[in-house]
Order: C-alpha cells, then structure tokens, then sequence
C-alpha cells in the first residue's frame, strides 16, 4: 500500500523504474476519479487510467492501453507508426537502414512482400478487438519486438507501458476445471510472459487494473514477479480538496450551502469514493435545502452497504443507552469508568476490542448495544463475510478493509463471533484459514489501533480462535455475562412486574418471586414481563398471587446444562478479576470450573 505522502501512481513508477518488477497489479480503489492538471494548469478529476496516462505521458515511455471488447490503442499520436516500423524490422531481419534501401531497390514482388508483413501489425490490432486472447499475444510480441536488437540496437528506443483495464475479466480467477479453453490460454499466455526472463531484465512494464488480487487468476497472481499497489480510497485531505474544487466550479460564483464548514463535510463523509461525493454534492447544488450531517451520513451508509452488500454489513443506531440497562450493577460501572474511555482513546492506551462471552440469553447484545450508543460512533454490524461464490469471500474482506481504513474511528460489532470466524487449524477449509488470518491481523494491525474496535459477541467463547483471544486482539479483554444475583435479581423483578404490579414488594414477596423464578436469567425475565402484560389484558395490573400463577405455569426449556457449560468457558476465559463474582477467585477454583466443564463435555455438552 502506499505511503500517505506517496501517492500510488508514484509508488509503481518508483518500481518501475528501479526495476524490482514489470508485471505490476493495480487493485484497490480502481473504479474512482482522481486529481490531475490539464495542459492549462486547470485541476480536473478523471478515471485512473487518465490520471495514470497524465502522470506518466513522458518522452521515453510508449503508452498502449488495452480494455475488454476495445482495440489496443496508442496514447500519443505517431507512437503506433514508431512501433509498426519496429514490428518490420523485427519480422524482416532487417534494420530500418536496410529496408529503407531494400525498398528502393526492390522488384515490386519484393515491395509488395515488405507491405504485407507492414500491414500484419494493423491487421493484428484489429482482430484483437472483440478477441482478448489475441490482444494478450499482440502485447506480449509488441514487448519481444521491442527488447530484439539489430546490430547491437535495440528495434525501439523507447520503453512500453502497457495498462490493462479490468483485468479481473481478461484473465478471471476460478478452478482449472471449470476454466474455459479461452481463459487457460489467456492464463498461459501471461504466466510465459510475465515469467521470461528477458522480459523481467527489459524496461518495458504491464499494469493490469483490477478491484483485487484475488480476482486474478492465481497462476498469475501468485507469481512472485508480480507485485501489487493499492489505490487507497480518499482520506480527509482528498476529500476536502475535492469539495473545494467542486464549489470553485458551481457555476454563477454560487457556494455549497452546508449545515457547516468544509472540514465538517470532509469528516463526515470518512468513507465516501470521490465519485459517491460528487453525486453527494450534485444533490446539493440543485436542491432548495442545505446539505445536513444526516444526509451526508446516509450516504455514507448508502455506499458502504452497496459496496459490500446488505446481506454482508449493516449499520447499527441503537435506540437505548446504559442507563435503559437493568441489573449488571457492577459490570456498567466497569463499562463507563473503565471500557468506554478506552474504547473512545485514540493512542496506545486505545483498546482494539473487546470479546463478550456468557450463556445463551444474558443480555451480552443489548448490553453492548447500549455501549455503542453510549459511543457515539459508527457502527458497523458484520453479518456474514463468507461467500458462496469462488474467489469472492477474500474480495469482500479487501473492500471491507479499505472501509475500515476510511473510516476515522468505527466501532465493528459482530454477533455470534463464533460462526463468522472459524479456525486455523488444518482441519479447517482454507478460505476460511485465510479469513480468520486476515482478520486476526487486521485486529492487531497498529496503524488501525484507536480507530477501528472489534467487539466480539458470542455465547462460545472457547470456539473463537486462540489467536484471536490472544493479548492484543481482542484477548485484552474478555467480558463475562453472567445471570443475575443478590440485588440484580431484585432489580429485574421489579422490571418484570412493573407494568403489572405497581405495590411496593417486601421481602416475604421478594422470597416467593425468587423461589418462583430459580434459574431465570434475562431473556426469561423479559419473556415473562411480556407474558405477564398479555395476562393482565387490558386490567391495568395483576394481584401478586396472580402473577405468582403465571410464574408457576412456566417451564424452562432444557437448556440448563448447555447454559451452565457456556457460563463456565466465560468465566474460565474472562480477562479481569474484578468481572468475576468472586474477584478473589484462586488457580484452584479456576481448576474446579475446568473439571466441570470436561465433565460436561464427557456427557456430550459443548
């Protein structure tokens, strides 16, 4: 990736011209626009492959650009004329000099001969359009003919840049067997190219544009030779300077009418492509509104999920904070004096994340649900980053990165941790092996501390990976959920019975509910208020004995060993004394809730 001061069409030059590699990747932000200065020092915002002729249209260099269904084209005028003489030179044997004289001495057979292998280059480029197996063995000839000396001379005294557009489809990733014949010979093609070692040694280059690596094929993907740079997506500075562009070209001298500076604008749409915020901005000069905050979050919103798909992210807006949160005395007073403002730290004392284990139906989502709320932040709920389709689970991820790296500070929220990453382990599918690996290194990646937190929820904790528990991920801390006791069960009580029951309770009534309700944890005390507020109909309330009825007529479910075994690996894996019911806990006990738990699993829970 390059560097912030470095932009990326300077990184691939710099590795160009040191010569490190001439088979490059362009992946990333590909599909953006981007600054240039036009021949009048005008600043205008055109696609890649235009920003990259502009930077890179110097005397030395033969531009050719190659897209899908078009024609090889020349970027400078009279280059096509300069390659084609070369193409003779190479085809004949002979060095201009020679066929200059040649053709002045020929017979008109041998003219016409000469004409013929002249017009073989233009009715090469022809047939490659519509045919980009063609076109990759015209580009790869174009590259020996242009490395081939006569007379110790080299047949083009120039370099070739070749730029290829949307390379994903011209040599597309998918197994070997279900590759067509057209596309293992693309793959061949490139893969004898890129590899020849007079090629690796020349000074012509091939940059193949694509969204990512992954969509390559792997055979020329995987080469070593081949080396990547990633077009980033636009920082604070990139879109600041847009915005400014943008009102400077508003016709009449008229001004962007925002609910605040151009630096608010610029903060708030952290995330946005320059293409997304132009149309952001175009709303805005044809509406009779000013652009709010909200609008421009929304968009933001709007392209996040159209760029990784509904079904993949989400974004959360909890509607109740910890104040709404019943019980868990101790625990909110940790989350507010002790997470939050690590959570909301920006240097080394930021946390990465948090993983939240307990038994099935304690509270750990609404809990943090209100955490988040209490943030103020974005949330970005990951729902499933696994795809069915070949190649596209990696894709996903990539785009999910550059979102986070766009992002100034994002919390992401992940429910069931345990079923979005799986293993590394050898018995684990190897997409997956590569998911859980990135996104363990992406947890621990420094450059993201502070501004990216990972909250993992799940209610077996023991199944995430051990790297991912590990101390500096999400292993810095380990929040058990744990049911209700002493005052906390005294508390949801109150809450269960308070749309129903409005009498104070003494502590003979406190003995009968509690006998009453002996396992219940939060989910059964929510599911009971709502039993309890069906029962009383439309009667304001119920008399004490009638509730106790209700009470008596539920049956659990038979989930109390499962729930025992999960509340277990939480309080075996949580991270702070303080969090446990007994801060004073020894190795012994802790040894104790071991034994139990294998004992649970000899019995078949897990």
């Amino acid at each position: 990736m390059a560097s912030s001061s470095q932009t990326f069409w300077q990184q691939a030059g710099r590795i160009i011209n040191a010569g490190q590699a001439q088979s490059l990747l362009l992946t990333g932000n590909v599909n953006d626009l981007f600054p240039v200065e036009d021949t009048e020092g005008s600043l205008q915002y055109v696609p890649v492959v235009q920003a990259l002729i502009r930077r890179w249209d110097l005397p030395r260099y033969v531009l050719v650009v190659y897209e899908l269904n078009g024609p090889i084209r020349f970027v400078r005028d009279g280059d096509q004329e300069i390659v084609r003489d070369a193409w003779l030179q190479w085809r004949t044997g002979m060095d201009k000099n020679t066929l200059d004289v040649r053709a002045m001495l020929a017979t008109d057979r041998m003219k016409t001969d000469l004409q013929v292998v002249g017009r073989t280059f233009d009715d090469n480029l022809r047939r490659s359009v519509g045919s980009p197996t063609m076109a990759l063995e015209v580009l790869r000839q174009m590259c020996l003919c242009s490395r081939t000396r006569l007379n110790d001379t080299r047949l083009l005294d120039r370099e070739l840049i070749i730029i290829i557009e949307a390379a994903d489809m011209v040599v597309p990733d998918s197994p070997v067997s279900q590759m067509r014949d057209a596309d293992r010979q693309r793959a061949a093609i490139c893969q004898d190219w890129f590899s020849d070692p007079d090629f690796i040694e020349a000074g012509d280059a091939v940059l193949l544009i694509t969204e990512s690596r992954s969509l390559i094929n792997s055979r020329i993907a995987q080469l070593p030779q081949v080396l990547e740079v990633e077009v980033p997506s636009p920082d604070f500075q990139a879109r600041k300077r847009f915005i400014e562009w943008f009102g400077q070209t508003l016709p009449g001298g008229a001004d962007l009418r925002l609910w605040g500076s151009i630096d608010e604008l610029a903060t708030s749409t952290a995330g946005l492509s320059i293409h997304a915020l132009r149309q952001l901005l175009k709303g805005t000069a044809y509406s009779v509104h000013p652009l709010s905050r909200d609008d421009a979050i929304a968009k933001v919103e709007a392209f996040i999920q159209s760029q990784m798909g509904e079904d993949v992210v989400e974004f959360k807006k909890p509607g109740h904070t910890l104040k709404q949160v019943v019980g868990f005395t101790r625990l909110k007073e940790f989350l507010a004096r002790r997470l939050i403002p690590r959570f909301r730290a920006s240097g080394p004392d930021a946390l990465p994340g948090a993983a939240v284990s307990g038994p099935i139906g304690g509270g750990k989502t609404f809990i943090f649900e209100a955490v988040a709320a209490e943030l103020d932040m974005v949330v970005l709920v990951l729902k499933n980053i696994r795809s069915q389709w070949y190649g596209q689970t990696d894709v996903i991820f990539e785009r999910l990165r550059r979102v986070l790296v766009a992002l100034d500070k994002v919390l992401i929220f992940v429910d069931e941790a345990d079923t979005q990453f799986g293993g590394v382990g050898a018995e684990t599918h190897s997409t997956e092996r590569r998911l859980t690996g990135k996104i363990q290194a992406m947890m621990s990646d420094p450059q993201l501390r502070g501004r990216v937190i990972w909250l993992l929820m799940t209610a077996r904790i023991h199944l995430l990976s051990p790297d991912i528990r590990r101390p500096g991920r999400v292993g810095d801390l380990i929040i058990p959920i744990l049911d209700p006791e002493g005052d906390d069960r005294r508390a949801f009580l109150q809450w269960m019975l308070k749309p129903v029951y409005s009498d104070p309770l003494t502590d003979h009534d406190y003995r009968k509910l509690e006998s009453a309700t002996e396992g219940f944890y939060s989910a059964a005390y929510a599911s009971m208020r709502s039993e309890l507020q069906a029962r009383a109909g439309p009667t304001p309330s119920l008399t004490l004995d009638e509730v106790l009825d209700v009470l008596r007529d539920y049956l659990s479910p038979d989930i109390g060993s499962a729930r025992r075994y999960q509340t277990l690996q939480a309080l075996l894996n949580c991270t702070r004394r303080s969090l446990l019911p007994d801060p004073n806990v020894t190795e012994e006990q802790r040894e104790e809730w071991a034994t139990e738990i294998r004992a649970l699993e000899r019995a078949g829970i897990t």
